[in-house]
């Protein structure tokens, strides 16, 4: 019988060793029962605890409580399992199971590879994650089986955060159990009584395995004068706007108003002392009443060129007033003994930097880079030489690249030398530029090393907890790769496709590399190419050419399902018959476009009406991999609007 005793005490910890003994026992089935106890003193079995307390150094952990060293030293019936903090250790016991033969491809049970073995390999490893922030933010469309399966999931691949944006996340959760794009099913309305329970599971879900909890992000600049934001990106009843509100919004073109009547994505006064301290108060007390926050981002208003024209925020940037407010919001943390964390963020108009203002207080605060205007069709181009704008308010041009953006925030950096970290949109609707995800997951690969590269120490996805399909291969490659930086995209594609199709590995990989090179992502995004020329969606050479390549390639995926449909290891099937899936799924996408590439609007559109009822029917089977909404909402626009008022973007 195996022994697990844990040195350090810990509820983290607890639910480490219950992992390992779960695994232990489904590696080794006949191996007997695997007895947990506390032991600070024990000199035997397997022992779970920190690095500090086996006398282990850590010293190159800046901060212990942060970053992740991963310990791992065993033989076959004994060893030290360890970590800088309880996170870590529990991060250590899934390095130790991988090392055994273990992997955790996606969320949920049949998203794992258990290999039965007679008996354990010593294993010696010791790492220190190369990235601090490896995280997924919360959207698209959410239900809470798979809110709880994608927190189990991710310190399985070596992730350590999670985000949960909004106050109240009803946008998200609407978004699935409403199903506005699929006509096959009924909405199913939730309060918003529920949807606060829910997220409070998800937040002890979160605090179970010691991983970074990141919250809110937009809305304070609404609800910190009684506007609610749970709306999110839509328009607010007025009924529910108290009487005096408006009078702390941006005045934009002569009136106070909301912009669009979205709470979201209006900014309020920041001039005004008497609305930066209801700002600022607002925030304080939600710190306070809502301790287990580890940081709390407060961004602005998701809105863009709608900053304050009054005659006061005229004298100063939108970026110079934030520095204002955070510093305020310092005192006011420091005031009420509190020690949160706070992240401000460079996005659309305060990607500009302050001209005046400095944060007092660096210790508390971590800069957010949040690239959303980028490309995403190259990293960065070594011969472009971005030079910044100057900024004018509320007619500002965005940036289109990843070298435009890395060129303001060196302006930032000339003052702010502290923590730095990224909020990235690659699984937002990018993925479906690419939606074999072979080449994307080489791109995703190379910015996670640019960034580290540029001083920016990890990233938070805002992407789909459902972003694997066909495969996990993208998301995989973005957990790994944050947490050990020399990995190449390619040998973890090899880790992927042998654990996900065993045999037919290499088979799976060639047909899905022609799928993501048959949908040429310059085509698909408009981009072109790194001088960010947007092309015309209509392009009959490009027609033509998907025409006559897609039905050889879809008929070697259908002999490659035929032939691999059934495994003895249920995440094999599993990932064949989503292969099986996406057959179908690329014959609808390659025909809408051949449509809609030649002028035939209305016969592209009756080709979406279609795919998105089929699909609509095999939501709940495909939910767990695929977010329904997010895709064909996007989709939508692209097949369903008249060619003269498309954006190529938008497919």
């Amino acid at each position: 019988m195996l022994t697990i005793n844990k040195i350090t005490s810990s509820s983290v910890i607890d639910h480490a060793a219950e992992e390992l003994k779960k695994y232990l026992r489904m590696m080794m089935p006949e191996a007997g029962d695997v007895k947990i106890n506390y032991n600070p003193l024990a000199r035997d079995g397997f022992r779970l605890g920190l690095m500090q307390a086996f006398g282990l150094d850590a010293s190159d952990a800046e901060d212990t409580e942060l970053d992740d060293i991963v310990y791992v030293y065993s033989g076959e019936k004994q060893g030290i399992i360890a970590g800088s903090n309880p996170r870590s250790v529990l991060l250590a016991v899934y390095e130790f199971l991988r090392q055994q033969g273990c992997r955790w491809l996606f969320p949920g049970v049949d998203g794992e590879y258990i290999p039965m073995i007679s008996s354990l390999k010593p294993v010696r490893y010791r790492h220190l994650a190369d990235c601090r922030y490896r995280g997924w933010c919360n959207e698209g469309a959410e239900f809470q089986e798979c809110m709880m399966e994608t927190i189990d999931f991710i310190p399985k691949v070596g992730m350590n955060v999670y985000m949960l944006e909004f106050r109240v996340p009803t946008a998200y959760y609407s978004r699935y159990y409403n199903h506005p794009y699929n006509p096959t099913l009924s909405p199913e309305p939730l309060s918003e009584k529920q949807i606060v329970q829910w997220k409070r599971q998800c937040e002890a879900e979160i605090a179970k395995r010691g991983l970074q909890f990141h919250d809110i992000g937009h809305g304070w600049t609404s609800e910190a004068f009684g506007i609610p934001a749970n709306c999110a990106w839509d328009a607010i009843d007025p009924s529910l706007i108290p009487e005096g509100a408006l009078d702390y919004m941006a005045m934009v073109d002569g009136e106070r108003k909301l912009e669009d009547g979205k709470p979201m994505n209006t900014n309020f006064c920041m001039s005004s002392p008497k609305a930066r301290g209801m700002f600022v108060k607002y925030i304080a007390d939600y710190a306070e009443s809502h301790s287990n926050i580890d940081y709390l981002h407060v961004w602005l208003s998701d809105g863009v060129n709608n900053h304050c024209e009054c005659p006061e925020c005229q004298k100063k940037t939108p970026a110079d007033f934030y520095m204002n407010a955070m510093n305020e919001l310092d005192e006011e943390l420091t005031a009420r003994g509190l020690s949160t964390r706070i992240v401000f963020i460079v996005y659309t108009d305060t990607t500009w930097p302050p001209v005046t203002e400095r944060i007092v207080n660096p210790k508390r605060f971590s800069i957010l880079l949040a690239p959303i205007t980028r490309s995403y069709a190259y990293t960065t181009d070594p011969t472009y030489r971005p030079k910044t704008r100057p900024y004018e308010r509320n007619k500002l041009t965005y940036p289109e690249s990843l070298d435009e953006y890395f060129a303001y925030f060196a302006e930032w950096k000339k003052f702010w030398t502290g923590n730095a970290f990224s909020y990235e949109y690659h699984f937002w609707h990018h993925q479906y530029k690419d939606h074999a995800h072979i080449n994307f997951s080489k791109r995703i690969s190379e910015d996670i090393k640019e960034y580290k590269r540029r001083g920016v120490n990890g990233i938070v996805e805002d992407g789909s907890q459902r972003s694997f399909f066909p495969t996990g291969l993208a998301f995989y490659t973005y957990a790994r790769t944050l947490y050990d930086i020399s990995l190449t995209p390619e040998e973890i594609a090899k880790d992927y496709f042998d654990t996900a199709f065993g045999e037919g590995a290499e088979e799976f990989k060639s047909y899905l590399s022609e799928i993501s090179d048959v949908f040429e992502f310059d085509y698909i995004t408009g981009e072109g190419s790194a001088d960010m020329k947007v092309s015309s969606f209509y392009n009959p050479e490009y027609s033509a050419r998907l025409k006559a390549a897609i039905p050889a390639i879809l008929e070697k995926g259908r002999k490659l399902v035929e032939k691999y449909y059934n495994s003895d290891e249920r995440v094999r099937t599993v990932s064949v018959r989503l292969i099986e899936k996406h057959i179908t799924f690329t014959d609808y996408y390659a025909r809408a476009i051949i449509e809609k590439a030649v002028g035939r609007d209305s016969a592209a559109a009756e080709i979406f009406n279609e795919w998105c009822e089929l699909f609509g029917k095999m939501e709940y089977e495909l939910r767990r991999y695929f977010d329904n909404f997010l895709f064909f909402r996007k989709a939508e626009g692209a097949f369903k609007r008249d060619r003269s008022n498309l954006n190529a973007t938008e497919i």
